[in-house]
């Protein structure tokens, strides 16, 4: 495989990708996640190095998109509980949610707390947990170049994505824990 240099300056031999695994600082033969992603200047270095950041920063605001999707999902959910409930409804309904289960013929599942989210949602929240888990593992295959320069993009990109979208904490939220 050439890899550049050792007296071949006279070939037309194509620049090969460089993969490191230890810490560097290369800039010039460097790919990013797939082979062609090749950085060859360095400019095409500074743009993949602020399409990373920016892609930090939208993973950091997918998962504030994921917690305002689940507390609108929430109140829709107990809006439809109210309207339901056995007052609203004149209805008299079971307290104990296996009862209630047995009663429309499902059997519903002990270890499981709150309500159940209708399929669009669910399906909306699976969607949008399945983005993150794509962004969040492509961000680790950048980190995995070990290019000081890359880690240091997600990094900052990640810094900056917090600090723009998690300007508040939630009254029930202690510290970190909610992170």
């Amino acid at each position: 495989m050439y890899h550049g240099g050792g007296g071949h300056e006279g070939h037309d031999m194509p620049a090969m990708c460089s993969m490191h695994m230890l810490w560097n600082t290369q800039i010039i033969d460097t790919c990013i996640v797939f082979p062609s992603w090749h950085v060859h200047t360095h400019a095409q270095f500074v743009l993949s190095f602020a399409a990373i950041v920016l892609l930090s920063v939208l993973f950091e605001y997918l998962r504030l998109f994921q917690r305002d999707v689940d507390a609108r999902i929430k109140e829709r959910v107990n809006r439809g509980k109210r309207a339901a409930s056995p007052a609203a409804s004149g209805r008299n309904t079971p307290e104990r949610g296996e009862d209630v289960g047995l009663l429309h013929g499902t059997r519903l599942a002990t270890h499981r707390r709150g309500a159940a989210i209708p399929p669009h949602y669910q399906t909306l929240r699976a969607v949008l947990y399945g983005a993150s888990v794509l962004l969040s593992s492509f961000l680790m295959l950048v980190f995995m170049t070990y290019n000081a320069y890359l880690i240091f993009a997600v990094v900052a990109g990640a810094a900056i994505g917090h600090y723009l979208f998690s300007g508040f904490v939630e009254p029930d939220c202690k510290g970190m824990t909610c992170h």
